[in-house]
């Protein structure tokens, strides 16, 4: 898995997830908040699947 998110992507994603799993936590958004968990395993992993299948990187490093 080489790397495919760049830095604010991936911090815009760990923020994403964390919020969704809080809302869920608390539960304000329901059992559907727990889909934060993808964004934020995402971002603390920096590749993204959907990326690669689309084509995308957001990473500042060169192929």
């Amino acid at each position: 898995m080489k790397a495919n998110e760049g830095g604010v992507d991936r911090g815009l994603r760990v923020v994403a997830g964390l919020v969704l799993i809080a809302l869920a936590v608390m539960g304000t958004v329901g059992a559907w908040g727990y889909i934060g968990v993808v964004p934020l395993l995402t971002g603390l992993m920096g590749f993204c699947p959907a990326y690669t299948l689309l084509g995308i990187n957001t990473c500042g490093m060169k192929k």
